[in-house]
């Protein structure tokens, strides 16, 4: 299916399996059932909020399941799945065994696109281990900026139903994807598609790292105008390789260095593009400069070239990327300067949920107090440590997991004077920002970048990297 034909799917009076209530679950349903389709909703959870989501869609006469999520429905013909069910649940087993198609709620966003007879806005898709979101914001921006309408939605929190059956009207959608998202979007053909980087995560749910890449890579399946590729990352290059797109997409890299023909790149403190210039060999078009990417850290450096990259490949002139990086503000507790406390730097980094992301955020930075620990989620931090240790004044552990982090230390930064927090409560953090403070001297950067997930003190990373911040604010008022 190309990537501007709309699917034509007669729902009416068809058996429509929905797994999962919640963000995309409910809005699945109701758009399903408004199009006459016999939705049952089926759910793991019997609890009081389930139950009241429950009410709700009975009222409109969709069918509810609470506390079985493992049985298919008889006479089912599709299933349309939330995107966190793993694909071993024995629902999708016997859906698979009765022959019946599992989607996700891209794919059927994908599918309802263009059936209310306007024109189907095409799509400049992103995924990557990390920097997604701030991608997919930065080229909202840029396209924005080009006078386009446009919005950011998908995996950044934006459903996408809502955007492809609302009332607003949109010329081209920045679109974040996860893993999660591509593995259940068999059909989905984006204008053109971004992997920004590849690195171990989600593993458990995946299988296996091939399984995760390969989801990935199903953000270049049929696209058709631009595969962008992190030239300084081989996996996803190779992903481009492997893709069967639409004949005449090509692949555009991006890098942090002199950037070869169809690439953009840095040169001079400038970004670049000779990809979208009419002679790629000799020619080279300014974009932006350095200075006007919001934080100009290095892995922020190559989001924006990214996002250049998609927005260039539809054709927004050089101008609006210029406009569009000087226009965008990043997202609370991703490399969000805090304060400057006597002579000393604070960095709330607290979405560094992985040691991907941990080892981008301490590249940025020399020397550093860094603040980490937290759920492991099965990784492992020697190559973290071993990359970041000259650039280490010192560590502050807290968390669950931080032992992993302190032998790591001691293996491959045995020098750098390590505090290990024995607390896990919420306090802890204050305690933290507290020892930081003590280890750091003028000049050094307190970074917080846990290289791991918050549950364990909690509830998610935005309410650590608040704790962080106040206690950096108070830190500030006592020593004015």
């Amino acid at each position: 299916m190309g990537s501007q034909e709309v699917s034509n799917v007669d729902w009416q009076g068809k058996r429509v399996t929905v797994a999962g209530l919640g963000v995309s679950g409910i809005p699945a349903a109701r758009a399903l059932h408004e199009r006459g389709a016999r939705v049952t909703v089926v759910n793991d959870g019997d609890d009081e909020r389930s139950r009241a989501q429950a009410a709700e869609l009975e009222a409109l006469g969709i069918t509810v399941r609470l506390g079985d999520g493992a049985t298919l429905p008889e006479s089912t013909e599709l299933v349309v799945t939330a995107p966190g069910w793993k694909p071993d649940k024995p629902l999708f087993l016997a859906a698979a065994e009765a022959g019946v198609p599992v989607w996700g709620d891209v794919e059927l966003a994908w599918r309802l696109r263009g059936q209310d007879g306007r024109e189907p806005a095409p799509w400049l898709a992103v995924t990557g281990t990390n920097g997604k979101t701030t991608t997919v914001r930065m080229l909202a921006s840029i396209l924005e900026a080009a006078g386009l309408r446009t919005a950011a939605v998908g995996n950044i929190g934006v459903s996408l139903l809502d955007a492809v059956l609302g009332d607003e009207t949109y010329d081209v959608l920045a679109v974040e994807l996860s893993s999660y998202q591509l593995h259940w979007a068999p059909s989905l053909r984006a204008h053109s598609g971004a992997v920004l980087n590849l690195a171990p995560d989600h593993l458990d749910w995946h299988g296996s790292m091939a399984g995760y890449a390969a989801d990935k890579g199903r953000i270049y399946e049929g696209n058709s105008v631009a595969c962008v590729y992190n030239a300084q990352d081989g996996a996803t290059e190779d992903l481009v390789r492997e893709a069967d797109v639409e004949e005449g997409c090509r692949a555009i890299g991006f890098t942090l260095g002199t950037p070869g023909p169809s690439q953009l790149g840095v040169v001079d403190g400038i970004l670049v593009d000779r990809a979208f210039v009419t002679n790629r060999q000799k020619q080279a078009q300014e974009l932006a400069e350095v200075v006007d990417v919001n934080p100009p850290a290095p892995h922020n450096i190559a989001n924006a070239l990214a996002a250049a990259a998609l927005a260039r490949a539809y054709g927004v002139p050089p101008t609006a990327v210029r406009d569009g990086l000087r226009a965008f503000r990043p997202d609370a507790h991703r490399i969000e300067h805090i304060a400057d406390v006597d002579g000393v730097t604070y960095i709330d980094d607290s979405k560094a949920t992985n040691t991907h992301a941990a080892e981008a955020s301490l590249a940025a930075y020399d020397p550093i107090v860094w603040i980490a620990g937290g759920l492991a989620k099965g990784a492992t931090f020697d190559e973290l440590v071993t990359g970041a240790a000259e650039r280490l004044r010192g560590v502050v552990l807290i968390g669950a997991d931080r032992a992993l982090i302190r032998e790591a230390l001691a293996r491959h930064a045995p020098e750098v004077p390590v505090v290990d927090l024995d607390r896990t409560d919420t306090g802890a953090m204050s305690a933290a920002v507290g020892e930081a403070a003590r280890l750091a001297l003028p000049g050094d950067t307190v970074l917080l970048a846990p290289a791991c997930a918050s549950m364990d003190m909690f509830v998610n990373y935005n309410k650590r990297g608040e704790a962080f911040a106040d206690a950096v604010r108070r830190l500030a008022d006592e020593s004015a």
